[in-house]
């Protein structure tokens, strides 16, 4: 008999747990081989593998007891990730047993019915979920990545409502948000991506200002420019759309603040740069 689709999901993340190239090339296979013609999973692969590869070259997914840590928190997340595809797609090719979590059925739902806004959907509810079961993992990181813990959150949220509520996103440039947002296109990366500015290396330290000041360019018209002065319809929207009431909580007055004390507020309200203040001026 086949085991459970849990049992399943249980057995392959644990194969691949402590063998971070493993771990890359299990999300890679998740997408490959599913019962539809055409192949239409495979082109959202590439937000999924984008930000993997991010992971990877900083070392966030390596053995916590190695020559060169890895980040508990992050190792944790990714693994939500990958536990939930691999449930799904056991379930979806026959494996007996029912959507364990809110994320696996969503998962399933993006496999029978591929979609910019199912893949968001399903993403979105895992990492979510995540960030909430994990929180004191991430309250034991250094002060930095735990600033960018909480910029990786507020733009992956974004992303979802450029795709699926892009009045939200863009205003009234709302026509332009789905093929911004849309993770077969390439764009999510940009969103994404902090290695422009982040150190190669984990962990980073704590010199958050020095981080803020050097993310003059696209990451800051759009961090402060567009998603800061909605950030609070943001928060809302996507508690709703996902519907993990909890996420409203990592939000206070205004600042992210997941492992994040709420009244550290300066990193948050930059000088806005010119093009950011355009943006303020013509997205309202």
């Amino acid at each position: 008999m086949r085991s459970s689709a849990v049992d399943y999901a249980e057995t392959a993340v644990a194969a691949v747990r402590d063998d971070a190239t493993a771990r890359y090339a299990l999300m890679r296979r998740l997408y490959e081989g599913l019962p539809q013609p055409g192949s239409p999973h495979l082109p959202y692969r590439r937000a999924a593998l984008t930000f993997m590869n991010w992971q990877l070259r900083r070392g966030l997914l390596e053995p916590t007891d190695g020559a060169r840590p890895g980040s508990p928190w992050w190792r944790a997340v990714n693994e939500q990730l990958l536990r939930d595809l691999c449930e799904a797609r056991a379930i979806h090719g026959g494996h007996p047993g029912v959507p364990s979590s809110a994320s696996v059925l969503a998962t399933l739902d993006f496999i029978c019915r591929p979609s910019a806004q199912s893949w968001y959907r399903a993403h979105n509810i895992g990492v979510v979920s995540a960030y909430l079961e994990h929180e004191p993992l991430a309250w034991a990181e250094g002060r930095l990545e735990r600033f960018c813990v909480n910029l990786v959150l507020m733009r992956v949220l974004y992303a979802h409502t450029l795709v699926a509520a892009p009045r939200l996103a863009l205003g009234w440039l709302a026509p332009m948000a789905p093929p911004l947002g849309d993770p077969r296109l390439g764009m999510t990366g940009i969103f994404l991506s902090l290695s422009r500015v982040l150190p190669a290396q984990y962990p980073i330290g704590e010199n958050v200002a020095r981080f803020v000041e050097l993310e003059h360019g696209f990451g800051h018209l759009l961090d402060v420019g567009v998603i800061r002065p909605r950030i609070e319809h943001l928060y809302d929207w996507s508690a709703r759309e996902l519907r993990l009431p909890g996420l409203r909580d990592l939000l206070h007055d205004g600042i992210p603040s997941y492992a994040w004390d709420s009244a550290d507020h300066e990193p948050w309200n930059p000088p806005p740069s010119l093009l950011a203040r355009w943006a303020l001026r013509g997205l309202r």
